[in-house]
């Protein structure tokens, strides 16, 4: 005990890691994962096209909601308060800045690419590589303290795209038609609501700021749902990315004419 007591300092460990099983994997994985997104991302927003299929009411994720005059007749259900600015700023450009923040912002997601892109740390018991480290505390990490105020932004998403997901279940003649993308869309809204409730603001709103939780047993019923859910916080991440990409890429290919929708009824 007079040892340990007496030592003083870190151990000097010339190498970076002494880990010896593939650490570096992980990270990689979250670095091609995240690019092909961004990548996916800019490509769609700039081509500013096949974004609308009138005959089933499907308007594309990247585009909800369309508030632009430059937006294709019908797509704009909240009318179109914006003018249109030229191929420089598309439509998606006036909603994807409250969207990005609230991902960007995201605790799960800073975790991953601090550790994909910055390496900072790149995993657990590996050094980084930059010479000092100053948190969040100048710009733009500084940002990320406003996680909470996106959060509202993106519950305002989320019930547009629920809106969307609404009035895709109108057929042909008028009548009520489901289609793949339809369900597609659904699978789409109900994991961006799963994702979104799950954020540890929402935690927070539901639960915080309570002495006793059994005078609030509405409240402390919702947090302990909302907890569930936070649990898959990283899980609902990732799977209410791709389902944004899917229900996107699904819907181009049916506007320009690609594929055909596969009807179930109507």
């Amino acid at each position: 005990m007079s040892a340990l007591a007496s030592s003083t300092g870190r151990a000097r460990i010339g190498a970076r890691t002494l880990r010896t099983d593939r650490w570096w994997l992980p990270p990689l994985m979250t670095f091609l994962g995240l690019m092909a997104f961004v990548v996916y991302g800019l490509v769609r927003t700039f081509m500013n096209q096949w974004y609308w299929v009138p005959e089933h009411n499907y308007l594309a994720p990247f585009f909800s909601p369309c508030l632009s005059e430059a937006c294709v007749p019908g797509s704009s259900h909240f009318g179109q308060p914006f003018p249109d600015l030229g191929w420089l700023i598309p439509p998606p450009i006036f909603v994807l800045p409250f969207v990005l923040g609230f991902r960007l912002t995201c605790y799960y997601y800073r975790k991953a690419y601090y550790r994909a892109f910055w390496a900072s740390p790149p995993a657990c018991a590996v050094g980084e590589p930059h010479s000092r480290y100053t948190g969040e505390t100048r710009f733009p990490l500084i940002m990320q303290n406003v996680h909470r105020y996106f959060f509202y932004a993106a519950m305002l998403v989320a019930a547009v795209l629920t809106y969307d997901t609404v009035i895709a279940f109108k057929g042909t003649d008028g009548g009520v038609g489901v289609g793949l993308g339809t369900l597609l869309m659904v699978v789409n809204v109900v994991l961006l609501w799963s994702y979104t409730l799950s954020c540890h603001s929402c935690r927070h709103l539901i639960g915080g700021r309570l002495n006793h939780f059994s005078k609030h047993p509405v409240r402390y019923w919702l947090w302990t749902k909302i907890t569930w859910l936070n649990g898959k916080h990283m899980l609902l991440a990732w799977c209410s990315l791709a389902s944004v990409a899917l229900v996107d890429l699904y819907v181009m290919l049916v506007a320009a004419g690609a594929i055909t929708d596969l009807r179930l009824f109507n």
